[in-house]
């Protein structure tokens, strides 16, 4: 699941900017989880996840459609992403609990993540080659670096306390997003877009939220 999520992820940056991407990502998983719960297992669904399906689906809109909006290839690349990290928060919040060991449970799935990762891109691109000389080289490591800390923190809070607050709280990473895109990669920061962005992590913060 994290090497799928690692593929459909990167494919959709290539097509897509990190302010619109990320929050369809993001906004996407509590979407999918509660249509899912309510599709398959006949669960019945709150007021607090009617409207937060309402206001992630129009921020997501919001994000996707218009002017400036994202390309279709990206949209769709990114609705996958989010399926599959719904699949894996799902596994790690259960995982971790059977494991007893947080650390442990994180030491084992960035092993079996990293040689998994390393043979997906040699088959897809036949060779990996790493030049300790580029800036790209730097920056992905540190990339790498700052992904293994945020997931080692999300896995310990699953086991600290139950998933659903845990994945709202997350989602508020939405917004961060738009400004990062903005600051570091001089993407258009627009009210319309920021709007959105904030619209997407309101509504996931309802369909995540358990009291």
């Amino acid at each position: 699941l994290q090497t799928g999520y690692s593929v459909f992820l990167v494919a959709a940056y290539r097509y897509g900017e990190l302010g619109q991407v990320y929050p369809i990502v993001r906004g996407s998983v509590p979407l999918l989880v509660a249509l899912g719960g309510f599709a398959l297992a006949g669960q019945r669904l709150t007021a607090p996840e009617l409207v937060g399906i309402a206001l992630v689906a129009c921020g997501i809109m919001g994000l996707s459609l218009g002017r400036g909006r994202a390309s279709v290839t990206s949209i769709l690349h990114a609705l996958a992403t989010g399926a599959i990290i719904a699949a894996y928060a799902t596994v790690d919040a259960i995982g971790v609990r059977a494991a007893g060991d947080s650390g442990a449970y994180t030491a084992w799935v960035l092993l079996i993540y990293g040689a998994l990762l390393f043979a997906t891109f040699v088959g897809l691109r036949g060779r990996l080659a790493v030049d300790p000389h580029a800036p790209e080289t730097w920056k992905a490591l540190g990339g790498g670096l700052f992904a293994l800390l945020a997931y080692g923190a999300v896995v310990a809070a699953f086991a600290l306390g139950p998933a659903g607050p845990i994945t709202a709280i997350r989602e508020t990473s939405v917004v961060f997003a738009v400004f990062i895109g903005r600051l570091f990669l001089g993407e258009a920061l627009t009210p319309r877009r920021v709007g959105a962005c904030a619209v997407v992590a309101l509504g996931a913060i309802c369909l995540g939220y358990r009291p």
